[in-house]
């Protein structure tokens, strides 16, 4: 049985990278699935539209309310949603003619584990 989300393309293995990289290196297998999501928030654009998304109460935003926050035209803005989508970063949900975009908790806080650095003098 796969243990894959079939929402996002990374696999929902959390004990690949549940100890940070600065306690024992990533194994290989992790470093290819969560790169990808690396590489998506490589791009500024991106980044802002993860953080607006998150930042938001509900950690929940309709496309129509991110479009404003750029100078680029709403296929760009589409373009880097579905980039952010693919990588496991975002969800949507379709409401109406709007699709609304949520931040994906799991994957970002994987991210954020394997970055932790311990505070000094707890390091194993």
């Amino acid at each position: 049985m796969s243990n894959q989300d079939p929402r996002r393309s990374l696999p929902l293995r959390e004990d690949d990278c549940a100890v940070p990289l600065v306690r024992e290196p990533v194994g290989s297998a992790a470093a290819t699935e969560l790169s990808a999501a690396f590489k998506a928030l490589g791009d500024p654009v991106r980044l802002r539209l993860l953080s607006l998304i998150a930042s938001r109460d509900g950690g929940e935003a309709c496309v129509c309310e991110l479009t404003d926050s750029f100078d680029l035209s709403a296929p760009t803005i589409s373009h880097h949603l579905r980039v952010l989508r693919e990588a496991g970063l975002v969800g949507s949900e379709r409401r109406g003619t709007w699709v609304h975009y949520r931040a994906e908790p799991t994957l970002l806080r994987r991210l954020s584990e394997l970055l932790a650095v311990p505070a000094a003098g707890s390091v194993a």
